[in-house]
């Protein structure tokens, strides 16, 4: 199982109300209907623990995919990830998208 993690800011003028409602009625329905992805999750960094400041970030996404490759070479060209994908890259700057691994 592949664990992928999305982190990112939102572009200027694009509003934290207006973004999660993209969130939960564009991004989730249609990400969460691929046979390879096992979960996908959004979060919202509220603040930070210690320290003062804010999160680096505005988002996190989570995602368990089982088969990446099949992920990689199939859905993401595929119609459906390309046309969500190009509204998320008009919604956010600088989308960092890092594949983790648990330490055992």
């Amino acid at each position: 199982m592949v664990q992928l993690v999305l982190k990112y800011k939102l572009k200027t003028g694009v509003t934290k109300p207006d973004f999660e409602n993209w969130v939960k009625t564009t991004d989730y329905p249609k990400m969460r209907s691929l046979e390879r992805v096992k979960s996908f999750r959004t979060f919202r960094a509220e603040k930070l623990l210690i320290g003062d400041g804010s999160p680096s970030v505005e988002y996190i996404k989570l995602f368990e995919i089982p088969d990446l490759e099949g992920f990689t070479v199939e859905d993401m060209p595929g119609d459906l990830v390309q046309s969500v994908m190009g509204e998320f890259m008009g919604l956010v700057e600088a989308p960092e998208f890092i594949i983790v691994s648990e330490v055992e």
